[in-house]
């Protein structure tokens, strides 16, 4: 990753890179990161609904869409960022091989609580560290609404002090349906994958 940039590592747009917007606490996930991360959701997403909470950079939305995701919802609520989003959309260019990106300027939280339960395949979480009673309200949403299905996923990152296990226990309705399968560890972040416990 170079200064002010990130690159998609896999699918149709690899090796192109987005811009990231000069925002203090703007984390794009590591390369690597991404790399083990989609190699954990089995290298391709065809046919499946994102959500990407907090997007950010977008790192993790158009990596999905660049293999093969159906459509990814991008949340974010700062304007430079969104912006920012916008121009990499414009940037990478539409092909009709590939699924749809609809980017809004929003509280990620907020919209999410009007998304129909078990309507997203795979959630993306990667809230800003500074404020870490938002990972309870974002897990709480991701775990109503991401379908409880094999092959579903809730990706978070989070601070080294955040544990994903004890926020599904304060989570009362969905908490106990979802478990950690993975955890990716790289510099101050840990990525939690959390997958459907089997029935």
């Amino acid at each position: 990753m170079t200064s002010g940039k990130v690159r998609i590592i896999g699918g149709y747009w690899r090796g192109r890179q987005l811009q990231v917007a000069d925002l203090p606490g703007l984390r794009p996930t590591a390369d690597r990161t991404r790399e083990t991360l989609f190699n954990c959701l089995g290298q391709r997403l065809d046919g499946l609904t994102c959500l990407d909470m907090f997007s950010g950079t977008g790192a993790l939305g158009f990596e999905a869409i660049s293999r093969g995701a159906k459509s990814v919802l991008m949340l974010e609520l700062s304007a430079k960022a969104c912006d920012t989003l916008k121009k990499n959309q414009a940037s990478l260019g539409h092909d009709e091989k590939l699924g749809s990106i609809e980017i809004i300027k929003t509280d990620a939280i907020a919209h999410s609580a009007r998304l129909p339960a078990n309507s997203i395949d795979v959630t993306f979480i990667d809230p800003p560290f500074a404020n870490e009673g938002i990972f309870l309200k974002a897990l709480t949403e991701a775990s109503r609404l991401t379908r409880k299905d094999e092959g579903s996923y809730i990706y978070i990152e989070h601070p080294k002090t955040v544990i994903p296990e004890n926020l599904l226990k304060d989570i009362p309705e969905y908490g106990d349906l979802w478990e950690i399968q993975r955890t990716i560890r790289s510099g101050i972040a840990t990525g939690s994958l959390l997958a459907p416990k089997a029935i």
